[in-house]
This record gives C-alpha cells, sequence and structure tokens, in this order.
C-alpha cells in the first residue's frame, strides 16, 4: 500500500475499534492473524480465538473513541501511535496512549501487537 492507501485503510480502522461493533473490526484481520494486547500477553491466535475476545472486548467499551496520532510505516505493515478517550462512568473519562505494531499482508492484518497502560482505565 502506499502511504495515501494505508492512511485511508488505517482510518477505517480505528472506527471500527469504536461504536461496539466486531464484526466490522474482525475484517480487517487474516483468518490466520495474531493478536496480542495487555489482557492477553500470550497472545490469541486466528479468527476464531479473536473474533470472541473483539465481541468482549467492544461489548464492554461501546462508547470509547479511538483516533490515531501518528503513523511510522515500514516494510511489514506499520506502526500506530493511537490515543482513546474512555469513559469509565458517567462522569469520568481518561486519555489513554496506545501503540499498535502492524504486520500486513495485503490488506488483511496478519499480526497486531497493542501497547498500552491499563491501569488507568481499571
Amino acid at each position: 500500500m502506499n502511504k495515501k492507501e494505508l492512511d485511508t485503510y488505517l482510518n477505517k480502522w480505528i472506527k471500527s475499534w469504536s461504536g461496539n461493533e466486531p464484526q466490522k473490526l474482525i475484517k480487517f484481520y487474516s483468518a490466520n492473524a495474531y493478536f496480542q494486547d495487555p489482557l492477553n500477553p500470550k497472545g490469541l491466535s486466528k479468527k476464531k480465538e479473536i473474533e470472541p475476545y473483539f465481541k468482549k472486548l467492544l461489548a464492554k467499551n461501546p462508547n470509547w473513541e479511538w483516533k490515531i496520532t501518528e503513523v511510522i510505516p515500514n516494510k511489514n505493515g506499520c506502526t500506530v501511535k493511537t490515543e482513546a478517550i474512555v469513559p469509565i462512568n458517567k462522569k469520568k473519562k481518561v486519555k489513554v496512549s496506545c501503540l499498535d505494531i502492524l504486520e500486513m499482508k495485503g490488506k488483511k492484518i496478519v499480526r497486531n501487537e497493542v501497547y498500552f497502560d491499563r491501569s488507568k482505565i481499571k
């Protein structure tokens, strides 16, 4: 993907993290994708493990809002810096900075490692 195509793709991908629509999000991932985040430090393999996790995670956080702050392309995909506004309760929201390492084949994510500090959203 060229830079413009990558930006368009990533903007659609990051929007799919908001709004509790896991069926949109999972479409970005290959059948044999690997996903790792602070809740799954050993990682999840393949859509059959990742999709149920996405359903649970997005259902628990239907009102969080994600945005991309920087994209660093590389030969295997890109590193993406993001921020989320996460509602903790009716009165409190926190900002969480996140780093995603994305490896891609064509227009599918084959590896997604996610790093952020969970202590703010517990």
